[in-house]
């Protein structure tokens, strides 16, 4: 896999890439848009920070873009919609820069509270004053958080180390998150209200830009203070200049910016605002995160190689970190399930039908459906599906997909079932695991138990004495060696399905005997990569 770095990375987090053979890594800094355009077609990932537009005209030329890694949590720089519909997997490090962003955000609030900036510019301009720089403590303030997160929740905790009274709003945790922190959770017009410092964590998009506004700042104390050290949009920068100015705000500190470089005549007016305190986008320039969000989106990059799940995929459905072990062996299965019953289903399917029993129906199984999904259209779909565009194809193909999850069990104590129904009726397989091995528990209306192998032959028939042998005798004149056979059947010389694993593909001309030796009423050889 070749991969482009575009923007500054650390050496030290591209470990991963650099030990696997497999990798081949060119970083090329400073690229304009043409020359980006005309240097993308050549690589199958590119990891950037925030000085790359990865947008729907680079991604255009991207012929063979398989995943785009931004080494930080924001993805504002990233058109995620775009990367989606051509099964771009677009990856992110939401964790190896929250500890910085949020000692970041401390020491911003600190050093505008305690005056530290312009009482260190006086001093060294060689005057020795103390009266105009007396500050104000964080001690038994109130400090409104908008946005609990991974940073939110770190600056809550430090701001209560102070002694300062927290509140917090955000509508995505519940009261339980809140308690675990020690805040209480409000509505934003509490927060607006009642606090001495906001300071807002939330990422930036359409729910979120001017979060906070000039009908806002109305609302707020007089003298409050203002943080943001999240992403520049989320307060509207001309209100905030209007409050500064208007003295409703007594300061504010910014590490980031609507526009980063700023160059329109509100942005430099705001950061020259002297009751302004403000850094160029710093949050994450630690050298302990820089490290550890190249890192992160390097393991990304080498479990994609790898074949194994992506754990920040942001274009993905995923499983919340702790339950991804439990959950892989699984989504193996279901891939292979897929993988088969599209190969023995007849075309033009309109409703896939995924259903889960048991155990497994307790959690949130929306990334085994994708899964499944991904592994079904990749043999009805001229593109390359995978679990990014898995559901956009489907919906673009007019398939209906519908997800039933019951904790009812009955021979076993998980169970996936997968049925296709199409205009020639429907088709069912159903899988579960056995010591984390994957078996196929049932096909159609036949209970049958094997364990899924590369390749693979599955005859449908009427029963009758002999007919095995004659199979058996077919293959073995064709060098076509029996691995293992599982036969299902509802009656004695009934109809009955045999499936057996072979150590080498099955020809057509061997089929062709097959089935006139038994009558078949159905019979097709299968091949399945995933196992």
């Amino acid at each position: 896999m070749k991969v482009l770095i575009t923007d500054e990375i650390a050496d030290s987090g591209l470990l991963p890439l650099n030990e696997d053979p497999r990798i081949q890594i060119d970083k090329k800094l400073g690229l304009s848009v043409p020359e980006l355009h005309k240097t993308i077609g050549d690589y199958e990932a590119i990891i950037t920070r925030s000085g790359t537009l990865v947008d729907k005209a680079l991604l255009d030329h991207a012929h063979k873009l398989k995943i785009v890694a931004r080494a930080g949590v924001g993805i504002d720089n990233v058109d995620v919609d775009a990367a989606s519909s051509k099964g771009i997997i677009v990856v992110n490090a939401p964790y190896g820069n929250v500890n910085s962003a949020a000692e970041h955000t401390m020491a911003i609030m600190l050093s505008l509270c305690r005056n530290v900036p312009v009482a260190n510019s006086s001093l060294k301009s060689g005057d020795w004053q103390r009266a105009p720089f007396t500050g104000r403590e964080l001690k038994g303030k109130t400090v409104g958080i908008i946005g609990l997160g991974k940073v939110g929740g770190r600056v809550a905790r430090r701001c209560r180390a102070f002694e300062a009274d927290v509140i917090t709003y955000d509508p995505y945790i519940s009261e339980k998150r809140a308690d675990d922190f020690g805040v209480k959770l409000l509505p934003l017009e509490d927060i607006i209200r009642f606090s001495d410092i906001i300071t807002v964590h939330t990422p930036l998009n359409e729910e979120t830009r001017d979060l906070l506004s000039t009908d806002h700042f109305e609302g707020m104390q007089d003298g409050v203070i203002i943080i943001n050290c999240a992403r520049g949009g989320i307060i509207n920068e001309a209100a905030m200049l209007e409050a500064l100015e208007s003295g409703k705000s007594s300061g504010a500190a910014f590490d980031v910016w609507s526009e980063e470089p700023p160059k329109s005549d509100v942005l430099k007016k705001l950061i020259a605002q002297p009751n302004m305190l403000v850094t160029p986008h710093l949050g994450a320039n630690t050298f302990e995160a820089q490290k550890n969000v190249a890192v992160d989106v390097s393991k990304e990059i080498v479990n994609y190689v790898d074949g194994r799940p992506l754990t920040n995929a942001v274009n993905i459905p995923r499983f919340d970190p702790d339950l991804m072990e439990h959950m892989r062996p699984f989504m193996k299965l279901i891939s292979i399930m897929g993988d088969f019953i599209s190969q023995l289903a007849p075309p033009n399917p309109n409703k896939i039908t995924f259903t889960y029993n048991g155990k497994l129906a307790r959690f949130d199984c929306a990334p085994l459906g994708v899964c499944g999904l991904a592994a079904l259209l990749n043999h009805c779909s001229e593109q390359e599906v995978n679990m990014v565009n898995a559901s956009l194809i489907a919906r673009g193909m007019g398939i209906e997909v519908e997800s039933i999850r019951s904790t009812e069990t009955g021979s076993f104590s998980s169970l996936i079932t997968l049925t296709l129904d199409s205009p020639e009726g429907s088709r069912t397989i159903a899988g579960t695991l056995f010591e984390g091995i994957p078996k196929i528990v049932k096909m159609r209306k036949f209970a049958i138990d094997f364990c899924p192998e590369e390749h693979m032959l599955v005859i449908n028939y009427l029963d009758r004495p002999g007919l095995i042998g004659k199979i058996g005798t077919i293959l073995g004149e064709a060098k076509v060696n029996i691995g293992n056979m599982s036969l299902g059947r509802q009656e004695k010389a009934g109809e009955a399905m045999v499936v057996f694993s072979v150590d080498s593909p099955v020809d057509e001309e061997t089929l062709r005997k097959v089935s006139d030796a038994v009558s078949a009423k159905f019979i097709k050889a299968v091949h399945l990569s995933q196992v």
